[in-house]
């Protein structure tokens, strides 16, 4: 059966897989934790009081790539290069989403309205780390060997996804509304085609790794097509509805230790 705890376990339980997954999601967050960093560094005077927030959003990032780098350590493994083709970041950003890394890459002040790009841009891409995560949380959340992780990692992205509610309405109160409400369809619908797209090339990386029959890789890759299809049809509007947070203030305190391997 092609479920998807079937799939994770076959990944988990070869150590080439393993290798290839835990090294692209640490690439993808550390890079995560630097693009929040710097807009951290570059927040205007006028959202001033983001900056620790957006801060600590970075430091969390930061905290994920350790952990997967720590997990494949803890199993004898190295770090091995990611296949552009499954960089899950840097396709958002050469397809516009976000902020151009050039921008962050100079030390100019950022303005309200890359605040409310970067807070829309967060808001979809946190909610799939957040509905990626609580799905490893529920397959495996109980797994000697990754449970304790994965159980910390969703936690944050919760958190995170929280933070997003929580400040794209403050700012949608101070005018931003229709800005927000834009930035957020355009974010929706190029980021459901680049997920599509590293989600294909991800699982042709790993069924040659696996050896999977041909017959199997084209059910999965359907699979995929199939789960675009729905999220392009209608399935997008739920990266960009806002509501308030049960959680207030998520991220106002100090990042937690990655004290989990």
């Amino acid at each position: 059966m092609l479920s998807a705890r079937s799939l994770f376990q076959e990944i988990v339980d070869s150590d080439e897989a393993y290798q290839l997954f835990c090294s692209i999601a640490a690439s993808g967050e550390t890079q995560g934790g630097w693009e929040n960093g710097r807009i951290a560094a570059l927040v205007p005077p006028s959202l001033s009081h983001l900056a620790p927030k957006i801060a600590r959003h970075g430091a969390d990032e930061d905290k994920h790539g350790r952990i997967f780098n720590g997990l494949l350590k803890k199993r004898g493994l190295a770090p091995v290069p990611v296949p552009p083709e499954t960089d899950y970041t840097i396709l958002l950003e050469r397809s516009g989403i976000g902020l151009a890394h050039e921008k962050l890459r100079r030390d100019e002040p950022l303005t309200e309205y890359d605040i409310v790009v970067y807070l829309s841009h967060s808001r979809v891409t946190e909610q799939r780390a957040a509905d990626q995560m609580e799905m490893l949380v529920r397959h495996f959340g109980d797994h000697p060997e990754i449970g304790k992780a994965v159980r910390m990692i969703s936690g944050d992205e919760d958190n995170h996804l929280a933070y997003c509610h929580e400040e794209l309405l403050r700012l949608a109160r101070a005018g931003h509304g229709r800005t927000i409400q834009r930035t957020l369809r355009e974010c929706a619908l190029t980021e459901i085609a680049v997920h599509r797209d590293v989600s294909l090339a991800v699982m042709d990386h790993m069924g040659r790794v696996l050896k999977w029959p041909r017959a199997k890789s084209a059910v999965l890759a359907a699979g995929i097509r199939a789960a675009y299809a729905y999220e392009r049809a209608g399935g997008w509007r739920r990266m960009v509805t806002l509501s308030p947070p049960e959680l207030r203030d998520a991220l106002g305190g100090p990042a937690e230790a990655a004290s989990v391997l």
